[in-house]
């Protein structure tokens, strides 16, 4: 066995993992500076972890020394899989000794959670934590939303002939990767550019509003990042600003965008945007759904206003489409023909290279075009069919893996289901929950719904429910390829 590990070059993978933590202490340094501005006691605990996760990193980095530097698809597959759970691990440290201490399984599963940009929360309230936590916790969303991975290839070049094209398609969601620039690391840096500049503009826009700065930057973290985490235990409707409202919605939707072509379009190329499949495809998924939602909120007397028939049904349709979660209103007055489509929105997620969660757009127009070739086939068989995305032939290696990659994402959920129930979760709330952290969208229904948590969850549940997001946010055969025999085998 250890002769057939031999070939994966496992002191290269922990070296660059011991960086990373060493960079995650340093993130760390933002909570330790909220605390320490309104004067709180996890000014402490933050000084701690931030020591902690540096000696760590400085451990792994300085202390193996590597036969090579260089590192190919196993190792790829493994630090973009290993590098989420050591910054769980390191980032859980502050919950543990906070004012408010979690255990282990609830530290886990909120770090997993942020990391992820889930959503998922074990906090009854929370109000009732400090300023700094709720800082870490939006920073954690923002940290995972672009790619922690992602990150790495920006800030340490050398990757670049390391697997870093491996690593680069094995984190950035979706099915296709496209490089903006000739090397994978200036990719990495301009979408990390880009991804700044929209966050400094959203805290900007928020900070004009009603809100204070402190809530300004850890909403722009949860809104751009598409994780949903909030300051309010009522989420954005705490400020009952439609202004607030129709700036995160606008950021949202941005969120839920291939973020190559915004960067494009930015550079006056709108050619790509407009002529994108999976673009026009998302604008009518959300004009569709609209209509659909303002029949229902009518039909169920849930009209107050023309903000309750625009705002908030659009709002809600963005929130759950790029998988953020966040909330202005009490939707589940508007009947369950809307919570069904909110299923359909949490599994169909936003476009691919985007920060947002779900099965992407461009996956179910894969399957949509490829079934309709079949059905012609059936009458026609001798025809030769061909699945087109913007007005490319997509190779059939591709289609097959797009239906694998549906039909494994079912079997997840039901799978995560089905332990979940063993567990003792109600079925209902066992199957949604398993398909909410999956889909990495965060919302919750029965005992885990509108307005509660997740803390109810048996602590054997969390470590489950922390995996489906971990497999969820890296698209499944990332972690996957992990446990088959073949990874391991030279």
């Amino acid at each position: 066995m250890i002769k057939n590990l031999r070939h994966i070059n496992f002191a290269m993978v922990m070296r660059v993992i011991g960086w990373l933590l060493m960079i995650e202490s340093a993130f760390m340094l933002l909570p330790l500076v909220t605390a320490a501005i309104y004067c709180e006691n996890d000014l402490k605990d933050f000084a701690i972890s931030a020591a902690i996760t540096a000696a760590a990193g400085a451990a792994l980095t300085f202390g193996l020394r590597p036969r090579c530097t260089s590192m190919g698809k196993h190792e790829g597959f493994l630090l973009t899989a290993m590098v989420w759970v050591f910054f769980s691990i390191f980032g859980m440290l502050p919950f543990l000794t906070c004012d408010h201490p979690m255990d282990v399984s609830s530290a886990f599963f909120e770090a997993m959670s942020g990391f992820t940009t889930t959503g998922c929360t074990v906090l009854p309230s929370v109000e009732e934590f400090s300023k700094s936590i709720s800082m870490w916790r939006c920073l954690m969303q923002w940290i995972g939303g672009m790619g922690i991975i992602l990150f790495t290839l920006a800030v340490l070049p050398m990757l670049n002939h390391s697997g870093g094209m491996q690593m680069f398609n094995a984190e950035v969601t979706g099915i296709t990767h496209e490089k903006l620039r000739p090397r994978v690391s200036q990719t990495a840096k301009s979408l990390w550019g880009l991804y700044f500049m929209l966050t400094a503009v959203l805290i900007v826009l928020l900070w004009a509003g009603p809100m204070n700065l402190y809530d300004s930057v850890c909403h722009a973290f949860s809104t751009i990042s598409t994780g949903g985490f909030s300051t309010r235990d009522a989420s954005v409707a705490y400020w009952d600003s439609t202004y607030i409202s129709v700036v995160i919605m606008v950021f949202m939707f941005l969120g839920g965008t291939s973020f190559a072509l915004i960067f494009k379009a930015l550079r006056g190329d709108m050619r790509p945007l407009w002529r994108n499949d999976v673009f026009r495809a998302y604008l009518l998924i959300i004009a569709l759904f609209f209509v659909a939602f303002v029949v229902s909120i009518v039909y169920h007397g849930q009209f107050t206003g023309w903000k309750s028939v625009t705002i908030d049904p659009l709002f809600q349709i963005i929130s759950t489409i790029t998988s953020t979660g966040l909330t202005i209103t009490d939707f589940e007055s508007w009947g369950t023909f809307v919570l069904a489509l909110m299923f359909v929105l949490m599994f169909t997620g936003a476009c691919a290279g985007s920060t947002s969660g779900g099965a992407k757009i461009d996956r179910i127009l894969f399957l949509l075009k490829n079934t309709n070739n079949e059905l012609y086939r059936c009458i026609h068989p001798n025809t030769i069919t061909r699945v087109r995305i913007n007005g490319k032939v997509i190779p059939s290696d591709i289609v097959a893996k797009v239906i694998a990659f549906l039909c494994i994402y079912v079997m997840l959920i039901m799978a995560g289901g089905i332990v979940l129930t063993a567990v003792g979760m109600p079925l209902i709330d066992a199957f949604f929950s398993a398909f909410s952290c999956v889909s990495n969208t965060g919302f919750g229904a029965g005992v885990t719904g509108y307005g509660e948590s997740f803390d109810i969850v048996p602590a054997s549940g969390k470590w489950v429910l922390s995996m489906l997001m971990l497999i969820g946010r890296l698209e499944l055969f990332t972690v996957l390829i992990l446990f088959t025999p073949g990874f391991w085998r030279k």
